[in-house]
């Protein structure tokens, strides 16, 4: 009996993923969101093409038209015409504590309610998230007049007042993104192996060490998505300084670029400079903290 014939073992190597056919639906996805996404970046990648021609050429040959001469110029003169230094300083001065106070205040509050047995959390997350729902323009005339009879002293505020300071927007500022802080880290706490927090109590430690040693550890990556986010809100915000800062030099950044309107003429192009510069220092936030921004949002998408 003759022995069974093996056919030749042919060594083909497997076929690399980028070789594969695509599925028509994966294209489809690709090809709407590259399609939302210059949708996004159209206004932005305008503005900066618009920034670097001379507003006498895109007058006479339109903004869509092939470039016949590109400078700086016009973002030297935004930035100087503008007075964007001491705007930028106001900023910071409202944003950066905002952010910070903000923060601190969220991730007390979420360990209370993720990590604590606390009676009705549920009820107390709820009341959180809904002061997001409250329209802004509904509490702005009672707050303008609270506002105006809170006292503080001259070294804190010139009015002597809440009224025309940074304290008022800040504690605004504050307020409002309070639950939204609240509702992520809470839900992200929750997260959390029970585990961590059990062995830490079995080695005697404290609410305070396991809230400042052992959770806000964790907490980095959702920390620092929140930051992007509530330093972007407000740093972009307008309503809150123009109603409750009536001190031209006390103005945030984005009221900057009012000085860049003339009386009888607006040159766009150095409207468009000018919007770019103030647009940068988000851009520059998310660039330094945007492997923390990109964790923040994807925690949880590969558990099972």
């Amino acid at each position: 009996m003759s022995a069974p014939v093996v056919p030749a073992r042919r060594d083909t190597p497997p076929v690399p993923a980028a070789r594969r056919r695509a599925r028509p639906g994966r294209i489809g996805v690709h090809v709407f969101l590259t399609a939302v996404s210059l949708a996004f970046l159209a206004p932005l990648l305008l503005a900066v093409y618009a920034s670097l021609r001379p507003y006498d050429e895109t007058a006479e040959y339109g903004y869509f038209s092939l470039p016949r001469h590109l400078s700086l110029d016009y973002y030297r003169q935004a930035f100087a015409d503008s007075g964007m230094t001491k705007y930028f300083v106001n900023t910071l001065l409202i944003a950066v504590p905002g952010v910070l106070v903000a923060l601190f205040l969220a991730s007390f509050a979420a360990f209370a309610l993720a990590r604590l047995r606390i009676r009705g959390s549920l009820v107390l997350l709820m009341f959180f998230t809904a002061g997001n729902l409250l329209p802004q323009q509904v509490i702005v005339t009672p707050l303008y007049v609270v506002f105006n009879r809170v006292p503080l002293p001259y070294w804190m505020s010139d009015s002597m007042t809440m009224y025309d300071s940074y304290w008022a927007v800040i504690a605004v500022q504050i307020g409002f993104q309070l639950g939204f802080c609240v509702f992520v880290l809470a839900n992200f706490m929750r997260t959390l192996p029970q585990e961590i927090l059990e062995a830490a109590v079995v080695d005697g430690a404290g609410v305070w060490t396991r809230y400042r040693r052992i959770t806000l550890p964790l907490c980095r990556p959702a920390l620092a998505a929140l930051g992007t986010l509530q330093f972007t809100w407000m740093y972009n915000d307008f309503l809150w300084a123009l109603v409750f800062i009536s001190d031209g030099d006390k103005l945030p950044i984005t009221s900057a670029l009012n000085n860049l309107r003339g009386q009888f003429f607006t040159d766009y192009n150095l409207l468009a400079a000018g919007s770019v510069i103030v647009a940068l220092p988000t851009l520059v936030v998310f660039l330094l903290l945007q492997r923390h921004f990109i964790a923040g949002l994807t925690l949880g998408s590969t558990k099972g």
